[in-house]
């Protein structure tokens, strides 16, 4: 049991995904996991362990922005002993051949800043995926028929942005989307040594204003855990 994670040592499985919504946590555990168990609900962000194709896993909650990650990251790793941490969540696609209901796998993540960036100070630190789950994560991507992107994304300390120039140059520069979480968690995957992968959803399109109806969003999520899973087990 930690501050933030209310689990005993034993409830927490050594690979973990992560979304940023609780419920979203609730969701896929009860739709792609057996024997599903409740181990965390301090602060109301939900964890669920149980097995999935004879594999122990955990679906835990991470909050929004890379603060709120990094304290959940840290814990699970460093007091639970994860080895394997996939994000799962929605993304904003910033390229026109990027479509909603894609699922983009991160390569790398830029970003301006993250809770680790005074560790760097002066460098510019290039926070990338576990080649082993990217790899893995776009074989399964390809078996499942999923239009897939590879490639870097953007990991925004800000949602509601006011750097239309920025945003130019991620564009100009092949970003393939923007959500704000990625890029801590491959710095910490680094730092600590364990492996570590970003496979989202594209629910918006910040060129083309559409937007994923929430009555859609179920399956669309769903071909998303599924290459995670098949990912975190190949």
């Amino acid at each position: 049991m930690t501050v933030h994670i209310g689990a005993e040592i034993g409830d927490i499985a050594e690979t973990v995904l992560l979304p940023g919504d609780p419920l979203r946590a609730k969701w896929a555990a009860e739709k792609f996991l057996t024997n599903v168990k409740e181990v965390n609900r301090t602060r109301g962000m939900l964890g669920f362990t149980g097995d999935w194709n004879g594999n122990r896993v955990t679906f835990q909650g991470s909050g929004m922005g890379m603060p709120s990650l990094s304290i959940y990251v840290n814990e699970l790793i460093r007091d639970f002993g994860a080895k394997t941490l996939i994000r799962i969540g929605s993304c904003g696609g910033m390229q026109d051949h990027v479509g909603i209901r894609d699922v983009i796998i991160a390569m790398t993540a830029s970003t301006i800043a993250t809770p680790s960036s005074t560790i760097f100070r002066e460098l510019n630190f290039a926070p990338t995926a576990d080649w082993s789950l990217l790899s893995a994560a776009a074989k399964a991507a390809e078996k499942l028929d999923a239009k897939t992107h590879i490639g870097g994304i953007y990991s925004s300390d800000t949602f509601y942005d006011e750097r239309p120039d920025l945003n130019e140059q991620m564009e100009r520069h092949g970003i393939l989307a923007v959500e704000m979480e990625t890029a801590e968690l491959y710095i910490l995957a680094a730092r600590y040594g364990v492996r570590a992968l970003s496979v989202l959803t594209v629910s918006d399109h910040l060129k083309t204003g559409e937007a994923l109806p929430s009555e859609q969003r179920e399956q669309s999520f769903g071909d998303m855990v599924e290459v995670a899973l098949s990912a975190a087990f190949a």
